[in-house]
């Protein structure tokens, strides 16, 4: 029976590969326009006007604070009925994007007021812009601090895309959804399930373990 039953999965391997090719080029996607939207948040954030601070802030706030499956409902079903239509990748990449944006501009502004005061005074005295002391002085530092927090939103934001299989997507968990119908065997299935998005997650995940060390290591020296 359960020879039987791997036999059948088999069958669907060219199916999985796409569920998996979907879920890696979603998350490939929404990774490089949420850090890049969510840097630029961060900065805007911390750049001291106090209403684009507020403005970003409440936004923020309001996505981190209400479930994923709520927004991409709310971009898919509901922007078409105030006439903007959206196919259900364009839809998922969207929220994704904004959902990464959101998490990454608190770890971009917590790195950025990490940075100690007298640097920033130190290169204020030097002439530099406020684009220049924050391209030269406040992000290489910040950086440090970010980049591990930030691989493991990386990491986070690859599981959250299960969710678009909601809307139709035939990502890597809807394809679980579709070959348990012919494989009665959820516990199989969705093993399997989960070891792709380990082999997808993992690389990610020992690089963070591994700039976590790093950086310990970097703030022992220091402290010596």
């Amino acid at each position: 029976m359960i020879w039987q039953q791997f036999l059948s999965l088999a069958g669907s391997y060219p199916l999985a590969l796409r569920g998996l090719g979907m879920t890696v080029m979603l998350s490939l996607i929404s990774l490089v326009l949420g850090t890049a939207l969510g840097f630029g948040l961060g900065i805007l954030r911390t750049g001291g006007n106090r209403l684009a601070a507020s403005v970003i802030g409440a936004w923020v706030d309001l996505i981190r604070g209400t479930p994923f499956l709520v927004q991409i409902f709310l971009i898919f079903f509901i922007l078409p009925e105030l006439g903007i239509e959206l196919d259900a990748f364009t839809a998922g990449i969207i929220a994704l994007t904004n959902l990464a944006a959101c998490f990454i501009c608190e770890i971009v502004a917590a790195g950025i007021r990490s940075v100690p005061t007298g640097q920033v005074e130190a290169a204020l005295a030097s002439g530099l812009s406020r684009w220049q002391r924050m391209r030269q002085v406040v992000l290489p530092q910040a950086m440090r601090i970010v980049l591990p927090p930030l691989v493991g939103q990386y990491v986070l934001l690859i599981k959250d895309s299960s969710v678009v299989s909601a809307i139709g997507l035939t990502d890597l968990t809807r394809v679980g959804w579709l070959v348990v119908q012919r494989v009665p065997n959820g516990l199989l299935v969705f093993f399997l399930v989960g070891v792709g998005y380990f082999i997808v997650c993992y690389p990610l995940i020992m690089l963070a373990r591994r700039l976590e060390r790093r950086m310990g290591a970097a703030h022992g020296e220091v402290q010596l």
